[in-house]
């Protein structure tokens, strides 16, 4: 599982096209959104919200659209099926990718926590503990929920819905607060993980506080998903 876990590490930070989802992606909307007016975000310092947002959307970019695409097309060019033949097993897969996925977290919260920081953020300080809690859990339930994806459909679906996927999740709690969100559309989005991430890394950032409602939700989707993906992930096709 380690060594599976170093080899996608390596992988994904030598890989271009990943960093620009990863890595700029977020850092454009972080500086988007710090600087202008639109959208909405409601109360509290806008460049701590657009900070506490990008870092979600850096988790949702690395651990499910980047896992997705990578995964389905390893899947479909006979890498995965190698990988069978091993005594990793399907656990050992999803636990080594989610371990990657916490590396470049991490590369990826340095990033755009300095940059931030040089916007003007300023988190609080007690909230820095629930936030690492916030987005080490919301890497576990969005590999899980890639590796289903990538696991069960063809590479070419899995490209095609990983980012329509990112483009939803986006606007769907990730940097807009369900609270922000027009009717009952807020009330759906703080049960995705895409609200329940985002909801609470601002809470965590912003208020100090444990955001345990949005912890439980994504908890609930992140075994839901480990446990479907050991279920119906398969190494070929």
């Amino acid at each position: 599982m380690l060594a599976e876990a170093r080899f996608e590490a390596r992988a994904l930070l030598a890989n271009g096209e990943q960093l620009l989802v990863s890595v700029v992606l977020p850092a454009m909307a972080l500086v988007a959104i710090a600087l202008t007016s639109v959208p909405e975000l409601g109360p509290g310092r806008r460049v701590d919200l657009a900070t506490a947002g990008a870092l979600a959307l850096g988790v949702v970019s690395t651990a499910f659209t980047g896992q997705a695409i990578a995964t389905g097309f390893d899947r479909r060019s006979g890498v995965l099926r190698l990988l069978g033949t091993t005594p990793l097993g399907r656990g050992g897969l999803l636990a080594g990718k989610a371990v990657a996925v916490l590396s470049v977290v991490a590369v990826q919260v340095l990033v755009l926590g300095a940059l931030g920081l040089a916007l003007g953020a300023r988190p609080d300080p007690a909230g820095l503990l629930p936030l690492v809690v916030t987005l080490v859990l919301g890497c576990g339930t969005f590999v899980s929920l890639a590796l289903l994806l990538a696991g069960t459909l063809r590479a070419e679906a899995v490209l095609a819905i990983a980012n329509l996927a990112w483009v939803l999740l986006l606007a769907l709690g990730t940097l807009v607060p369900t609270d922000e969100l027009p009717g009952a559309l807020g009330d759906v989005a703080a049960l995705l993980p895409s609200g329940a991430l985002g909801d609470a890394a601002r809470t965590a950032f912003l208020d100090g506080g444990w955001p345990w409602g949005s912890l439980a939700v994504l908890a609930v989707w992140g075994v839901a998903g480990a446990a479907l993906a050991a279920r119906f992930f398969r190494w070929s096709g």
